[in-house]
């Protein structure tokens, strides 16, 4: 027994004013378009039609019927829709939210391509290194640096992300180089959002040190700018300095040791919301384009639902995330 066909039939049989009418625009015979119409009232056990020689009429229950049949049917060909439209071509706006360094200076650069692979693609691009729920924002695509927190987001990783300690060689030829943790307590270290506790992963345990400096700030990319510029030892995103230290600009420190915070880029969408074509299409673009992408296994997780409401980012312990 198809339902969805016996709500089709007897919607068009109303729409259409007669059982002729509408056997013609389904393409069946009337004595079928009856014969539905027929078992429908039966299984219900009212009768939604009045018949006459002359028209159609609806009874107070074919009434009712009728009011959710259109909303049933709807729904299917909204369902169908949205799956057709799943495997068609990226259009429309994309909304995506970034941490701002990242933001400015990894998702910005790859637009142009994005845009120019699908040209029914609009981008709207917001910067922020706040908490977003992205279902009250209406983002689509979230791009954040984290550890990340229980959450019911659903989460690709791009690539892992290691914090290194460097500073540029002008300032060790002045100041010396740490040999140790330890010895960073005596430097000029640059400060990122007041996190002055940095804590590491060495041969022999773990080891926080607390740090001192005149230099603060909340952007990864004016923490790196202030570290070649020799204001004092850096610790920030390998990603962010690859070029500095290709080209000698600044010099990696502590090479035994490895941050304990290091964490990896990821993208974000809400959990529940079919992976759009646009969405898809960067996440893909990402993929390509933001290397390495580390070997840990599948990129997909989706987190538990011990989340805050709506799908919020969860502020991060000090010293847990968002830290250049």
């Amino acid at each position: 027994m198809d339902r969805a066909q016996e709500m089709a039939v007897f919607a068009r049989v109303v729409t259409e004013g007669s059982f002729s009418a509408a056997a013609q625009a389904l393409q069946i015979s009337p004595s079928a378009v009856s014969k539905q119409i027929g078992r429908l009232e039966e299984r219900l056990g009212s009768r939604l039609l009045n018949r006459t020689t002359r028209r159609l009429a609806l009874t107070p229950e074919g009434k009712a019927y009728f009011a959710w049949c259109r909303r049933i049917l709807a729904e299917i060909e909204a369902a169908e829709a949205a799956v057709l439209q799943m495997n068609g071509e990226p259009r429309g706006l994309l909304r995506i939210n970034a941490a701002t360094s990242i933001g400015r200076d990894t998702v910005t650069p790859l637009l142009s391509e994005l845009l120019q692979r699908h040209p029914e693609l609009r981008v709207e691009l917001t910067l922020t290194d706040h908490v977003v729920d992205l279902v009250q924002e209406g983002a689509d695509v979230a791009i954040r640096i984290a550890a990340l927190a229980d959450s019911s987001l659903i989460a690709r990783r791009l690539r892992p992300v290691e914090r290194l300690v460097v500073a540029s060689p002008d300032y060790l030829a002045r100041h010396g180089a740490p040999q140790r943790p330890a010895d960073l307590a005596q430097h000029e270290c640059l400060i990122f959002e007041g996190l002055t506790d940095w804590r590491f992963t060495t041969p022999t345990g773990a080891v926080t040190v607390r740090v001192v400096g005149r230099f603060e700030t909340n952007d990864a990319s004016a923490m790196r700018a202030a570290a070649v510029c020799h204001l004092g030892v850096a610790r920030i995103a390998s990603f962010y300095i690859e070029a500095d230290l290709r080209e000698g600009r600044l010099v990696p420190l502590l090479p035994d040791c490895r941050s304990a915070e290091d964490t990896a880029i990821y993208a974000l969408y809400p959990a529940g919301k079919h992976l759009s074509p646009k969405v898809r299409a960067f996440i893909d673009l990402l993929v390509e384009r933001i290397r390495p992408v580390d070997a840990d296994g599948p990129f997909c997780t989706i987190w538990s639902a011990a989340m805050p409401r709506h799908g919020a980012l969860t502020p991060p312990r000090s010293g847990a995330a968002t830290t250049p």
